[in-house]
């Protein structure tokens, strides 16, 4: 078993690394508090291929593994939790159109999305279908050359500013199978977009509800078969659990590392406070839970790549341990800066905001754990950890 990352994964993180240097971290504050989508350095990352890393080289993508797309997602959110969020949405909903969708569509749509050129959006959740994703509304009625489209769409990242919607809804008949997935232009008629959500962190992308009444859509965007929509959304979300794990550590990280020039510039009692054993204690258990929670999203990462049959357990598990404890080490990050943590100056309590929502995304944790409770319930502890 071996630990180390190959040269070209550690080239893929020295570029994103760059990346996140030159334009993520030194406009992140700037455009939390404008609430600005930085749609020109979006774009700026799809040349680099950060908008379809793990997107089929067939459909133009880069077509890396999911423990590269994972480093990749870390390193970028170490300079903008945020936008580096909204690039793993685009991402998510990238593949599955490469993925699922017939040649004519993946032609039609993949070359504008995979360089950023156009943004997309993944709308699932609804507000009665949240946790319960098999029990949404929306529905999608066939009628002479097209579907149909009635319903609406809430928490959705990027609407209003994107252009693709990878949609969710009931062609058939209730739970799981009756649910079809489907490409919306995102400027069709009958299309309408709520105000911008007021949110605690996440404020460098829009957030808004989507309303469908009577919206059109041509028979060819429907992605995959009819009844496939809830196997292509569960799939997606095994990926979109690591990418947002991923993004509490790279957000952890830089948490860690201004705490620690903090600790050591920071002068109380004529020493600097890194010298106080208990402060030391607080900076060696958050490296520790950062650790810990790298080694358990890059381990889920390999089983998604394997396709392991415990993969989705892990995807979970993964996913519950290091958004849980990537808040922890942000929330301690900043108590150890005082009341100089409160404050918009320093970079700690936009980190705490950002990272807090990773805990209810792509399933609550609350979710994660029914998910590893039942695979234990049916196999087993002993086989669920081997």
């Amino acid at each position: 078993m071996n630990f180390n990352l190959t040269d070209e994964q550690k080239s893929f993180q020295e570029l994103a690394q760059n990346f996140a240097a030159n334009e993520l971290t030194p406009f992140a504050a700037k455009w939390d508090s404008t609430h600005f989508f930085p749609k020109d350095v979006v774009k700026k990352a799809g040349e680099l291929g950060f908008c379809s890393l793990y997107v089929p080289i067939e459909a133009g993508g880069m077509g890396l593994s999911r423990l590269d797309a994972s480093l990749v997602f870390e390193a970028l959110s170490y300079g903008c939790t945020s936008t580096t969020a909204y690039l793993t949405i685009h991402n998510m909903a990238t593949w599955m159109i490469a993925s699922f969708s017939d040649a004519k569509l993946v032609s039609q749509w993949c070359p504008s999305l995979v360089t950023g050129e156009k943004l997309a959006s993944y709308c699932l959740t609804e507000p009665n279908a949240g946790s319960d994703a098999a029990n949404l509304r929306t529905s999608a009625i066939k009628k002479d050359n097209s579907y149909v489209l009635n319903g609406s769409k809430m928490f959705i990242s990027g609407a209003g500013d994107t252009d693709v919607l990878v949609v969710m809804a009931r062609t058939g008949c209730p739970g799981a199978k009756g649910i079809s997935c489907f490409l919306v232009p995102a400027n069709l008629e009958g299309i309408s977009y709520g105000r911008r959500e007021e949110k605690m962190g996440w404020n460098s992308q829009a957030t808004r509800t989507i309303t469908f009444e009577n919206v059109k859509i041509p028979l060819s965007y429907l992605i995959g078969q009819e009844g496939d929509g809830f196997k292509i959304a569960m799939k997606g979300l095994d990926g979109g659990r690591i990418n947002i794990a991923s993004c509490s550590l790279g957000t952890a990280q830089a948490a860690i590392d201004q705490a620690q020039q903090y600790l050591l510039q920071r002068e109380q009692f004529g020493k600097p406070i890194a010298e106080f054993q208990a402060l030391q204690f607080k900076l060696a258990d958050m490296v520790t839970e950062l650790i810990a929670s790298r080694q358990m999203v890059r381990l889920a990462a390999f089983k998604l790549d394997q396709k392991n049959s415990d993969a989705r357990t892990f995807c979970a598990m993964a996913k519950r341990f290091a958004t849980d404890a990537g808040f922890s080490v942000c929330n301690d990050a900043l108590q150890l800066f005082g009341g100089y943590g409160y404050i918009r100056e320093y970079p700690m309590e936009r980190f705490v905001r950002d990272s807090r929502v990773h805990q209810i995304l792509e399933g609550t944790n609350e979710i994660m754990r029914v998910i590893i409770a039942r695979r234990l319930l049916m196999e087993g502890a002993t086989e669920v950890i081997r």
